[in-house]
């Protein structure tokens, strides 16, 4: 057991994907000191690479990828004739630059980014109906949201209003008694459409009980009965 070597006690892998034996055998190239042999022994060591990953063969280019791999797993260290469109040297080697991820308040991130965006381009507007038509959507889409969150949790309208105002630091405000369900306009308009398409259609009137009923139908089991 004293013996026993740990990887976290090894040399960090440069490319994991290609296992330490890669590594070490690319590492062992470097020391052989006949060019002609060191090349040899690199091509093997790209032969091998490639028939690691069959599944990449018709990538274009493919092994002077792997050239390239060899190269950067040797610190660019070692002295091989590689394929010229491989990168050659570190400093070809472009790093790509770090993705930044956005930050956001964890206490509205069930909200998620695309309705923090939402917010800032409507206090970017100016302020007037389009710009409060465009705030009562993004409400809605919050308590929706919320919703989806948390489906086992009640959510006022209050709650996403309070979280819209504080969001926009206070530049973006709904009525108290807005409704983020369904307006009382549109509601009111709603009924009264589907009363008025219901007469229309059915040429019925309305009973004593406040429901409406199809007078021809009425009429029409009046004479079957006669």
């Amino acid at each position: 057991m004293k013996n026993m070597e740990y990887n976290s006690q090894k040399e960090p892998m440069i490319i994991s994907e290609y296992g330490r034996n890669v590594q070490n055998l690319i590492n062992y190239a470097k020391t052989v000191e006949d060019k002609d042999l060191r090349q040899k022994y690199a091509e093997r060591i790209v032969a091998l690479m490639y028939q690691m990953n069959p599944q990449n063969r018709n990538i274009n280019n493919y092994r002077a990828k792997l050239w390239s791999h060899l190269l950067k797993i040797a610190n660019y260290e070692i002295d091989v004739d590689a394929p010229e469109d491989a990168i050659l040297t570190k400093e070809d080697a472009i790093k790509p630059d770090t993705m930044t991820y956005p930050k956001m308040a964890k206490k509205y991130r069930h909200y998620g980014r695309n309705v923090i965006d939402l917010i800032d381009k409507a206090v970017a507007m100016e302020e007037g109906p389009k710009r409060d038509a465009f705030a009562e959507t993004i409400g809605r889409y919050m308590k929706l949201a919320y919703r989806t969150w948390n489906r086992e949790h009640y959510v006022s309208d209050e709650l996403i209003m309070e979280d819209l105002d504080q969001i926009s630091n206070g530049k973006l405000k709904l009525a108290d008694n807005y409704n983020l369900d369904i307006g009382k306009d549109d509601r009111d308009n709603s009924i009264r459409n589907t009363n008025t398409s219901y007469k229309r259609s059915s040429g019925g009137r309305k009973n004593s009980g406040g429901r409406y009923s199809n007078s021809n139908n009425s009429s029409n089991r009046n004479k079957k009965r006669r």
